[in-house]
């Protein structure tokens, strides 16, 4: 991922941020020199400065039978910046760009196939998604339909190697941009203009702007 230095973020409460606003992944592995892609959520876990991303794809999918080197790619909210929005923009010429959070994480991925491992996936998936939509179903281990369901699926635990984050939020501006920025984006109706615009709002406050 290209990565400029003023838009590289290396507090992984970040990436804790992310992973709770959205845990739905995408996962890219290479097999015969071509890439191979899903579209996966996970669990997440961080002790410290180890990181493991817990899923399962569908048993047919063909990722499902990689082992070794992985990358998963975590998306943050992203918003369009328009250049009428700079203060500067006649006197620099300012151009259109897009502020966005997004994360890659590199690692090993391992796969398995037990009961227990897979129900304890499927469990802790649901408990977590079934809350946020304000539902109560439950994934019932002495269920014999529910255990069947197991078989249909191969679990994979990813042990992350490196974590990369990338914020571009306007940093490489002069601050009064990037409160014009904030302030426009926090204005709009979609709600990961929003977002960006919290998250312009937070390093601005961190930096005295």
């Amino acid at each position: 991922m290209y990565l400029p230095r003023a838009f590289a973020e290396t507090d992984l409460s970040a990436l804790d941020a992310l992973l709770e606003r959205d845990n739905f992944v995408t996962l890219v592995t290479i097999r015969d020199a071509a890439p191979l892609v899903s579209h996966l959520p996970v669990l997440y876990r961080r002790d410290g400065d180890r990181i493991e991303l817990r899923g399962h794809w569908a048993r047919p999918n063909p990722q499902a039978m990689h082992i070794g080197q992985a990358l998963a790619i975590v998306h943050g909210p992203h918003a369009y910046v328009s250049p009428a929005w700079y203060p500067d923009k006649e006197a620099q010429a300012r151009v259109p760009t897009w502020n966005y959070a997004v994360a890659h994480l590199e690692g090993e991925l391992s796969i398995f196939d037990d009961e227990p491992s897979l129900a304890a996936i499927v469990d802790g998936l649901s408990r977590q998604h079934e809350a946020r939509v304000g539902s109560d179903w439950r994934y019932e281990h002495d269920r014999q339909e529910h255990r069947s369901q197991l078989r249909g699926i191969v679990g994979f635990s990813l042990a992350i190697t490196r974590a990369t984050l990338k914020f571009k939020l306007n940093q490489n501006h002069p601050a009064a941009n990037q409160v014009a920025v904030a302030d426009t984006l926090a204005l709009q109706e979609r709600e990961a203009s929003r977002e960006v615009a919290a998250l312009m709002r937070v390093r601005l406050d961190e930096t005295g702007d």
